[in-house]
């Protein structure tokens, strides 16, 4: 299995360098890959911050590669949810994924936003 980092990633989704991109585009596809939890948070940021991609396709964009069958990501159907939250809610990914971690984990938290989506998904939250 390969570990992709951010960068490739997002050269495979951007294109925006075609030579780099044409080789990103050969490992993913012909690979068995995995992106890291961390590593996503990583591409969303960039995505978002620096490419300027509204939220909405950059998580429909996100969804599609996670939902490959060759692309392991750990706790893929938490991921999936979180980047669904993330689309349809104001939280941040980093937020997402724990509101969806809230669903099997207790989360403690300050953030009124967080806990807003925790309670209205009934999830887990420790209460401060």
């Amino acid at each position: 299995m390969i570990i992709l980092d951010a960068n490739i990633v997002i050269r495979f989704l951007m294109n925006d360098n075609v030579e780099q991109a044409n080789k990103t585009e050969e490992i993913i596809k012909n690979n068995t890959v995995y992106i890291p939890n961390e590593v996503l948070a990583e591409i969303v940021y960039v995505l978002i911050g620096v490419y300027k991609i509204p939220r909405k396709d950059t998580a429909d964009t996100l969804l599609l590669l996670v939902r490959s069958p060759n692309v392991f990501i750990s706790g893929k159907s938490k991921v999936i949810n979180a980047l669904e939250t993330f689309k349809n809610t104001n939280l941040d990914f980093v937020d997402s994924l724990l509101c969806s971690y809230s669903d099997t984990d207790v989360i403690a938290t300050f953030d009124k936003k967080l806990k807003s989506c925790i309670k209205n998904r009934k999830g887990n939250l420790w209460d401060m």
